[in-house]
């Protein structure tokens, strides 16, 4: 006999979602194995003793963690897609039928906390992973992506370094001679055709982005250009737990950012005197700064060489191309 499912919304219900959520989920997991309580003193120098309550702030991190786990950039998807998952529920400690904070909220809130919190926060969730053993911290890999910024190509405005020079040289003119007439030149802006038509060359030292300053113009190979910011992350091998993630102006060459990288792993690693022996990492890490900060933090690096990075792109073998670099050599 053919079945056929009736429904017909209920008007009460008995409902737990901790029954709901499987032990396997990633979210329960995490509820498991990381204690956020220190969130509270962490935050509280931001916080005063009047008004209204803000968001809980272990929710506000929690719903990061969530957009960075499922790539999702927008505080208003972050939301929306909160508010229709049991296990985000469940992770972040709302009843499904708990309204959930306003997206502006998210911006709010992270805007109020500066880079110094997130650090420290890192750091503190990084320390519980190697009390519970998860890593041993010798050896670190270390990779570069470009992130898209929140601002458009079509926002870029032209730098004003020569238009300021003729607004003082109309300055100087102008105070030359009081019996001269006063007049002064003022800066023409350009329209967006000029600014933007053909054999116009937009990059770095000649443009920027009025919305967004910091960002860049970047590309990679096959990649249109569009403004960005440089990640750096740094990844325990053993157990492949982020040991150190970093942003750097998308102009900057990988070999000018490992320094920094490096000394913040290190950094991170040693509060739990956990010592950081290898560093693995593609060509663009390498120059000669590179072997001479080695030598410097008494490191060894695994770098391939220039035939090993056109053999990966061939698809080739390059285990015997792959150079060991100690810190005594001179050249890559």
């Amino acid at each position: 006999m053919q079945g056929r499912k009736n429904y017909q919304e209920k008007l009460f219900t008995s409902f737990q979602l901790s029954d709901r959520v499987p032990e396997e989920n990633i979210y329960r997991q995490i509820l498991n194995l990381i204690d956020f309580q220190f969130l509270y003193p962490a935050t509280l120098a931001y916080y005063g003793r009047e008004g209204q309550s803000s968001v809980d702030p272990v929710v506000f991190f929690k719903l990061m963690l969530f957009g960075y786990l499922e790539n999702i950039p927008s505080d208003r998807k972050i939301i929306h897609s909160a508010s229709m998952r049991m296990d985000l529920l469940f992770f972040i400690g709302y009843d499904i039928d708990e309204p959930l904070p306003w997206h502006s909220t998210l911006s709010r809130t992270r805007k109020l906390y500066g880079e110094d919190v997130f650090l420290s926060l890192f750091q503190q969730v990084l320390k519980q992973c190697i009390q519970k053993g998860m890593l041993s911290g010798r050896r670190q890999a270390v990779d570069s992506m470009l992130i898209k910024a929140n601002a458009s190509m079509e926002s870029l405005c032209e730098k004003e370094i020569l238009s300021d020079a003729i607004a003082y040289s109309a300055e100087l003119k102008e105070n030359e001679d009081d019996n001269e007439a006063k007049t002064r030149r003022l800066p023409i802006e350009k329209s967006k055709q000029e600014r933007f038509g053909k054999g116009q060359k937009r990059n770095n030292i000649t443009h920027y982005s009025p919305s967004d300053p910091d960002s860049r113009i970047a590309t990679k190979p096959g990649k249109p250009f569009m403004l960005s910011y440089l990640g750096q992350v740094s990844v325990d091998t053993g157990s492949h737990i982020i040991t150190h993630a970093q942003a750097f102006h998308a102009d900057k060459r990988d070999s000018q950012c490992l320094g920094e990288m490096l000394r913040q792993t290190k950094n991170n690693l040693g509060r739990e005197d956990l010592k950081m022996e290898e560093v693995l990492a593609d060509t663009n890490y390498s120059s000669t700064e590179t072997l001479e900060m080695l030598e410097r933090m008494k490191l060894k690096g695994l770098f391939p060489t220039l035939e090993a990075s056109k053999q990966i792109e061939r698809g080739l073998p390059t285990i015997k191309n792959m150079t060991t670099m100690y810190a005594p050599r001179v050249n890559i």
